[in-house]
């Protein structure tokens, strides 16, 4: 009679992830997929309640199969008695085998209903590395084919990038929405600020503010001492020009290098300004002078630095020089002046929110993070590097289609382009974007200001952008050991020419990439989208409310034309152009929403859930994270030294993803 052979076993670890009702009462069960065959379904029970969240939980599995070397885990999630279905967090499988070697799988998603449900050990491959094993290659595509069917494009406005072809957040599979915490803080701020302003009979009282000091009234206790600067210090020459650099729109100064034809500013408008001791010519030829035209708005202005001041001496409210369009000096009456620079704030809003925040951080990175699910598997090494700096940015994205942007939002009724204005400028924006626009070394040197003294988002950012792309090269370097590999990887490929099609529409004139050819390609482009994701998302929206809190600072509409002529200007007119109460106020509440994060934050660098199980990339990890908390430190030192803080691209303060 033959001996019955010793079974084999194996261990294996669940790990539940620890959010709110993430554990299950269904019945999970698991198959092992191996080289040499694959094993039937074995229960994962133990006496008591299993799958807790942020629970690891052990069970062993007893097979008289030889598995080889194991490729896939698959769960199957099913029914418990008369019990309604539970979704379930699984967070990763490990699998010990007889010889102690452990295998993990990586998951971190949420699983609805009764699925069998596969998942691929988690050493990252790109596609060639799979070319031989028909089973793992085949994995490979039908996650694909699934992705593809899931996330579908659609077109919201005319000449913007296409987004994901969801109406509402609830279409979206759980992974993809807030988390239990998040939703609930985000509803509890809404509601807390809204009642603040019903009770004081703000949020619907129509009309004009009778004084500015009346504005104190709103949020009396949702201040920062960056917002009670503004508030004193808003009417200050040289704190709105200082603003350009390390306010809301750090990235709108250019350097002039000629005065435009359009701007007909004269040496005597501005002697007053400059001083005697030199000329306009002179400013423009001795490089000191950065300027900006604010096109869409149609105002122009100039800005003089040195080493300790930054001020505006002009401005014209129009593009089109002439007899009703006077230039605005600061000699000019006080509230000439005044209502000059409110509608140089009002034009600079339209183009922070509109293009440099809403275009360039959140449509652009619906696309990024829409082809890398379509086009990358989850073993992909570039899906495992980007997909960190995607968390919630869908669920975020369709919360301000839904309820900003659109037609009669909340947006097309506070400021003064409308839904139809505002939707025309994001389609010239796009049309305007180039690559050298997002990536910062290129956008400092191009615009002439990467020498700029006192310009602390550039110290920060470009600090921020090199670390960012030592760690991108450190992963790359790690999957790709030559341009050709970069060069024969079709999923890269096809992400990258996705991205330039949907996003970008083709028009090679962006000088984004269709192809990438080399690591140093690569690299780049990986660490544009990281520091869109993180660091540039950070400048523009974690500092809204700070300067906006002060209406007067950062008014969202004008109710009246720019003035044609100079002279009789009064503090009513002021008050008569500026937004009104009810404006203001629900103006307000949109920044602070936007400003304050609700909970759940992943700061820059922080990677809780392990997609890359290799040695390699968890070193890589730890010394970009080492990298960042010395910018940190540096940071914190430098503005101990400064009488306002620029704070927003200290690293602990830079969110991995667009999440708010």
């Amino acid at each position: 009679m033959a001996a019955v052979p010793s079974p084999t076993i194996y261990k294996i670890r669940v790990a539940t992830g620890n959010y709110l009702f993430g554990g299950t009462m269904d019945n999970i069960s698991i198959s092992l997929v191996g080289t040499h065959g694959e094993t039937h379904k074995f229960q994962l029970d133990k006496f008591g309640k299993d799958f807790s969240p942020g629970k690891v939980e052990e069970f062993v599995v007893e097979t008289q199969m030889e598995l080889g070397d194991i490729l896939l885990v698959r769960l199957h999630k099913e029914p418990y008695g008369f019990f309604p279905p539970t979704n379930w967090n699984c967070s990763f499988i490990e699998v010990e085998t007889p010889e102690g070697q452990t295998h993990r799988f990586p998951c971190y998603q949420w699983i609805l209903g009764y699925p069998t449900f596969e998942l691929r050990e988690g050493t990252a491959k790109i596609a060639r590395l799979d070319a031989n094993d028909p089973l793992l290659s085949e994995h490979r595509r039908y996650e694909l084919l699934a992705k593809q069917e899931t996330y579908r494009y659609k077109d919201y406005q005319p000449g913007w990038p296409k987004c994901l072809d969801a109406d509402s957040v609830d279409h979206l599979h759980l992974s993809d929405q807030y988390s239990s915490i998040k939703s609930c803080s985000f509803r509890v701020l809404l509601k807390t600020a809204e009642i603040e302003l019903k009770l004081k009979g703000l949020l619907n009282l129509k009309g004009s503010w009778k004084k500015l000091a009346d504005i104190r009234r709103a949020f009396w206790f949702y201040r920062t001492p960056t917002s009670e600067y503004v508030s004193k210090h808003w009417d200050e020459d040289a704190f709105f020009g200082y603003q350009y650099l390390n306010g809301a729109s750090p990235g709108i100064i250019q350097r002039c290098t000629e005065i435009p034809a359009k701007f007909p500013v004269t040496q005597e408008m501005v002697v007053e300004s400059l001083g005697l001791e030199t000329t306009l010519e002179k400013e423009v030829e001795t490089d000191r002078q950065i300027g900006r035209q604010i096109i869409e708005k149609g105002v122009g202005g100039f800005l003089r630095t040195n080493r300790h001041l930054t001020s505006f001496f002009s401005f014209q409210l129009t593009q089109q020089p002439g007899p009703r369009s006077p230039i605005f000096l600061p000699t000019d009456s006080e509230w000439e002046w005044a209502l000059a620079k409110f509608w140089v704030r009002n034009s600079t809003l339209y183009i922070h929110e509109l293009l440099a925040h809403l275009l360039h951080t959140h449509l652009l990175v619906e696309v990024f993070l829409l082809a890398t699910l379509r086009q990358l598997p989850k073993c992909h090494p570039v899906h495992k590097l980007l997909i960190p700096h995607f968390r919630y940015t869908l669920h975020i994205n369709i919360l301000g289609r839904t309820h900003l942007l659109a037609p009669n939002g909340m947006l097309d009724k506070m400021i003064g382009t409308g839904f139809q204005g505002l939707s025309q400028l994001v389609a010239r924006g796009l049309s305007k974007l180039t690559y050298s626009m997002l990536c910062l070394p290129d956008d400092l040197r191009d615009r002439g200001v990467d020498s700029l003294p006192n310009y602390y988002y550039k110290e920060d950012g470009l600090k921020l952008w090199s670390a960012i792309e030592s760690f991108v090269s450190g992963m790359i370097g790690l999957y790709y050991l030559s341009d050709g590999a970069v060069e024969k990887d079709m999923e890269l490929q096809a992400w990258v020419a996705e991205i330039f099609e949907k996003c970008f529409h083709q028009r090679q004139s962006s000088g984004f990439p269709a192809h990438l050819g080399t690591v140093a390609e690569l690299t780049k482009y990986l660490t544009m989208i990281i520091f869109t994701c993180s660091v540039r998302h950070a400048s523009v929206n974690n500092s809204q409310f700070d300067f906006g809190a002060w209406m007067p600072n950062y008014p969202s509409t004008m109710r009246r034309p720019p003035p044609e002529s100079k002279g009789g200007m009064t503090f009513a007119d002021i008050l008569e152009t500026l937004p009104d109460v009810s404006t203001s106020c629900q103006m307000l509440l949109i920044l602070w929403l936007l400003s304050r994060e609700r909970g759940d934050k992943r700061s820059l660098g922080y990677y809780p859930e392990e997609h890359f199980t290799e040695e390699g990339p968890k070193k890589v990890i730890a010394t970009f994270q080492k990298q960042l908390s010395k910018i940190s430190q540096e940071i914190v030192e430098r503005n101990r030294r400064l009488p306002l803080p620029y704070n927003y691209l200290n690293p602990p303060e830079v969110e991995n993803s667009i999440s708010i």
